[in-house]
């Protein structure tokens, strides 16, 4: 037979909930929350930096410039420059693959976004080119 003084003691209380009434625990009116103002109400925007309006946050970061601006990342293709097809040997196919194992773009991004070579320095091995590239690079490598 169960007695009160034999029932094991409950140290455990539940959350008191904010702003829930007189009868949550926690007041009634401000509920703990100070008197008026921002912090007061239910949320605080987020990236709220109080009163300033010179150095805000979205204005510290850069903006992207020009035409492409509201294209995605993805779409665009993975740049590789001229003078890093050095790696490969004379005569050697340039694809997808050999671009990979060349160690010069990663798999998952090749697949994703694709791959574009462009003019930086005109290569001095004849290469079999099977990637789309500027006209320049081509002009380059057949010369």
């Amino acid at each position: 037979m169960f007695n009160l003084h034999s029932l094991p003691a409950t140290t455990v209380k539940s959350k008191k909930r904010l702003g829930r009434g007189y009868g949550s625990g926690k007041g009634g009116h401000t509920s703990s929350r100070g008197q008026k103002g921002q912090k007061s109400r239910t949320t605080v925007k987020p990236f709220f930096e109080g009163t300033k309006t010179n150095k805000d946050f979205f204005r510290r970061t850069p903006m992207l410039r020009g035409k492409g601006k509201l294209k995605s990342f993805s779409t665009r293709p993975v740049l590789i420059k001229s003078s890093s097809l050095a790696v490969f040997k004379d005569g050697q196919v340039v694809d997808i693959k050999a671009l990979v194992k060349g160690g010069l773009v990663s798999q998952t991004e090749a697949e994703i976004r694709g791959v574009k070579i462009v003019f930086d320095k005109a290569p001095e091995k004849k290469l079999d080119l099977r990637v789309p590239a500027s006209k320049t690079v081509l002009a380059a490598v057949k010369a």
